[in-house]
């Protein structure tokens, strides 16, 4: 067995629940043979290990070395065929892959009216919950029985079969189409950010229209309009079209109220349509409707349509702490942050095989963004440096640069300039290779360069100066991405004000609520 399949066994084990341990040992007892079993002894040893020791396995089982391999595969399929048959997973769609497992079993066996009957039964269990590739595997599966066996059942069958399948083949096709484009949005998403320049946006722009199939909406059903909305949603993103990614993240949960049945079946879209609508209204800055909307989020995992799993209960984390962050930036509240920071790194640290590094470091920028805030440039400099010292993240481009830049700006606050010079080399450099030099950057390090030559007296002119230069691109298209990610012209106005940062952002927010 290789390293990663050994790994992904003790991982595997790790994971399980007392109840699916319980549903393990009943379903392996079912055999009284199996009470002695290697790979339940093998089951028995990783259990109890906090990091795998092979060593300690082989001593304490009758398991030879040359056998482990074999044990170990073994013990990887029982234990998943344990998971299958436990009742937590017993889903819609995999109850629907059953019944046809079912049936292909019955076909086999030449009991061609006994397939027939469940296929027809679980191939409208299909349609209702949306599992259209399923449901074209039964149809074909239809065909092939029908090709054999006549059974004169229904009329005009073979017409019904070859309608019901060109139907399911085009709504496959686009959905197959749609989920492309997504993912291929999102990609370009994760790897750069937002759009530079206005080159950048035509040719994303150029991209969707190409790569967008053609279709009618009356024909689209629930899966279908999920993928096209979120490709629109990517889109929007992707071209600083935050008007649009309301739209588009609104008709997303929209979508769920019209078919509420499908909650259960699609728990992870259903709360990504959430989480996305809270992004929008974060970047359009409506505090009142965000925090609405986050009590909806935070009731809804509580909704008992909603499965509680391990990998809803990561999704969870990451959707309503992350907006939890955000809503303190739109309110201004920096301050007496550090019980919600304990409690976040806590459930990094817990939930950590199940992020992903760039979420992880998305987390990492907003803390040290909220310390900013509140004036703990050291701690703000702490977690920046998690982001600028990770060498294995190749995601998000123009989070790597804007930590750059913030962290340039802590260093000047907290009053450690006397390695300044070097930072700015290094961070112009960095903005350089990334082709992330616009003109926000430019002034900003032009300013923090320049700044250690500045006498006390005129340090406020020096302020007043750099303000006026970034408030025209406040509008900006693209120069206005910067101020997405950290408000330098309310740090400007601080400094030039002599008030705290977070005083100007809350009073701005109360402005904005009028």
């Amino acid at each position: 067995m290789t390293n990663d399949l050994t790994e992904n066994l003790f991982s595997l084990i790790k994971s399980l629940s007392a109840s699916e341990k319980r549903q393990f040992s009943l379903y392996v007892g079912r055999i009284g043979v199996n009470t002695d079993s290697k790979f339940l002894n093998l089951y028995k040893v990783i259990s109890k290990q906090k990091k795998y020791n092979e060593d300690e396995i082989l001593k304490n089982t009758k398991v030879s070395k040359q056998q482990l391999s074999n044990v170990k595969a073994h013990l990887y399929k029982q234990l998943l065929i344990s998971l299958r048959l436990n009742p937590a997973h017993q889903d819609i769609p995999v109850q629907i892959r059953e019944q046809l497992d079912f049936a292909y079993i019955l076909y086999h066996k030449g009991l061609y009216k006994q397939s027939l009957k469940i296929l027809d039964k679980v191939k409208s269990l299909a349609l209702t919950y949306e599992e259209k590739n399923v449901a074209y595997e039964i149809l074909e599966l239809e065909k092939i029985i029908e090709s054999q066996y006549i059974t004169r059942s229904i009329k005009n069958r073979a017409e019904t079969l070859i309608r019901q399948t060109e139907e399911l083949n085009k709504l496959n096709l686009i959905s197959g189409q749609l989920s492309n484009l997504s993912l291929e949005l999102y990609s370009i998403f994760l790897k750069m950010g937002y759009s530079r320049t206005e080159e950048e946006a035509k040719e994303i722009k150029d991209y969707f229209q190409k790569k967008l199939p053609e279709y009618n909406f009356r024909d689209l059903g629930f899966r279908e309009k999920l993928w096209l909305y979120k490709a629109h949603l990517w889109y929007s993103f992707l071209i600083q079209d935050f008007l649009g990614c309301y739209r588009y993240s609104t008709k997303w949960n929209d979508l769920f109220k019209e078919y509420d049945h499908l909650i259960p079946i699609h728990p992870v879209s259903y709360l990504k349509g959430s989480h996305y609508l809270l992004e929008s209204l974060f970047y359009l800055n409506h505090t009142e409707l965000f925090e609405a909307t986050l009590k909806h989020l935070e009731d809804s995992l509580r909704d008992a349509k909603i499965p509680h799993d391990d990998n809803i209960a990561a999704l969870s984390f990451l959707y309503v702490y992350s907006n939890k962050l955000n809503l303190k930036f739109m309110k201004g509240e920096f301050g007496d942050s550090d019980e919600l920071v304990e409690k976040i790194n806590q459930k990094i640290s817990k939930f950590r095989g199940r992020l992903d590094e760039h979420h992880i470091m998305v987390f990492y920028y907003k803390i040290a963004c909220l310390y900013f805030g509140d004036g703990n440039n050291k701690k703000c400099i702490e977690f920046l440096n998690k982001i600028i010292t990770n060498k294995s993240l190749e995601m998000r481009e123009d989070l790597m640069c804007f930590a750059r830049i913030l962290n340039l700006v802590a260093h000047y606050e907290a009053g450690l300039d006397y390695h300044l010079d070097s930072l700015i080399k290094s961070t112009y450099k960095f903005l350089i290779r990334m082709n992330d030099l616009h003109e926000v950057q430019k002034e900003m390090i032009r300013f923090l360069r320049n700044l250690p030559d500045v006498s006390p007296l005129n340090i406020k002119d020096e302020f007043r100066k750099l303000h006026s230069k970034l408030k025209k691109f406040e509008d900006h298209p693209f120069e206005k991405r910067a101020f997405l990610y950290l408000d330098i012209i309310s740090w400007l106005e601080s400094k030039i004000e002599n008030r705290p940062v977070k005083e100007v952002i809350k009073e701005k927010n109360q402005e904005y609520s009028r």
